[in-house]
């Protein structure tokens, strides 16, 4: 029987499948500044969905932090218990001066905002079951497996959500994870190594961080990017494989890996796509899952520029705006989306029927 957990239990019909905490950010001491990330870019996202009318505070899902007991559904407790040396914790986040702080303050400080943000895409893949789609800010930590963290990534969250879907929800035995990334996903790929019920696509620049060669083994579409490639040809192959991959297998979910260091200029990515690109590759994604009737749950994982939470806003945005993601359909108390949708649209073909 699975344990009790808190990241299951309903949240306020009338809330957006938006989940998000403050807790999500990262600060302490300008420490923060000696990576290339942009620390505090999840709550600027949310400020500008927040400018823009399309959310209030009390109409966003509240993220809570996983437990340790939450993190054991995949974690190995040696895992968990390494991450009480601060050297550990400054390696997989790759911010050396943190090897020189108290544990407890790396605890509180960095560890405390990514097992939020975990709690965040964990509760993110209920809602996404129960409204078409959810979306979490934070999260998609995809260099992190059971035993191993590393690329900023110290819990496995995809892995984890997953994996409660498969222990908590009848009638989800199948996942599709598309990983679109600038860099392999080579966490949730070593976990799910041997597990059939998963389906990985992984489009990545092949030249950098991880070239995890092992964890390759698992990716059953494979899309090897060239150093600077533009948005024609990356636009072109994400539709194609993403369409390929759900002809192929049909889950029950997807979980989608936005990262958006894919954008010109990312010092890690090696990619060159424009703003408008990414904004258009998410709504390649979510009008696939529409299109296929799949439950969708979106996690932002990398990207380290400032201007990173404007483009992921106003890809949000676009989304609203072309329908792909709606309150209306979300806090329709739909316990299924899918057979709502389906009535919907066997609807609309009997009144096209009766115009034609």
């Amino acid at each position: 029987r699975p344990h009790r957990t808190e990241l299951y239990e309903d949240p306020p019909s009338a809330c957006w499948p938006i989940v998000y905490s403050p807790d999500y950010n990262i600060t302490f001491m300008g420490l923060e500044k000696l990576h290339p990330f942009d620390a505090g870019k999840w709550g600027k996202v949310i400020n500008f969905l927040k400018e823009e009318k399309l959310i209030a505070d009390d109409l966003i899902v509240q993220a809570r932090e996983a437990t340790d007991e939450d993190l054991l559904v995949v974690h190995t407790r040696r895992y968990l218990n390494k991450l009480k040396w601060s050297f550990v914790v400054a390696t997989i986040t790759e911010i050396p001066p943190v090897a020189f702080l108290p544990n407890f303050v790396v605890q509180r400080k960095v560890l405390k905002p990514l097992r939020t943000q975990t709690g965040g895409t964990i509760m993110a893949g209920k809602l996404a079951l129960d409204r078409g789609w959810a979306i979490n800010v934070g999260g998609g930590f995809h260099h992190c497996s059971s035993d191993k963290g590393g690329g900023f990534c110290a819990y496995a969250d995809i892995t984890l959500a997953i994996r409660f879907l498969f222990e908590r929800v009848q009638g989800v035995s199948k996942a599709t994870i598309i990983d679109l990334d600038a860099h392999q996903g080579n966490g949730h790929e070593r976990d799910f190594m041997d597990d059939h019920r998963v389906y990985i696509m992984d489009a990545y620049n092949r030249y950098i961080y991880p070239g995890d060669g092992f964890a390759k083994r698992a990716i059953k579409r494979k899309v090897e990017l060239e150093w600077g490639t533009e948005d024609a040809e990356y636009l072109q192959k994400v539709h194609t494989h993403v369409e390929g991959a759900l002809n192929e297998l049909k889950p029950d979910i997807i979980v989608y890996n936005a990262g958006t260091d894919i954008l010109d200029g990312d010092p890690l990515g090696g990619l060159a796509i424009s703003p408008q690109g990414i904004v258009k590759r998410d709504e390649i994604v979510f009008k696939a899952a529409r299109s296929h009737r799949i439950p969708i749950l979106m996690v932002t994982s990398g990207g380290y520029q400032k201007r990173t939470a404007r483009i992921i806003a106003d890809s949000i945005l676009n989304l609203h705006n072309l329908g792909l993601i709606d309150k209306e359909l979300a806090t329709s108390g739909a316990r299924n989306p899918k057979v709502e949708q389906m009535i919907r649209d066997s609807a609309k073909d009997l009144t096209n029927l009766s115009l034609q």
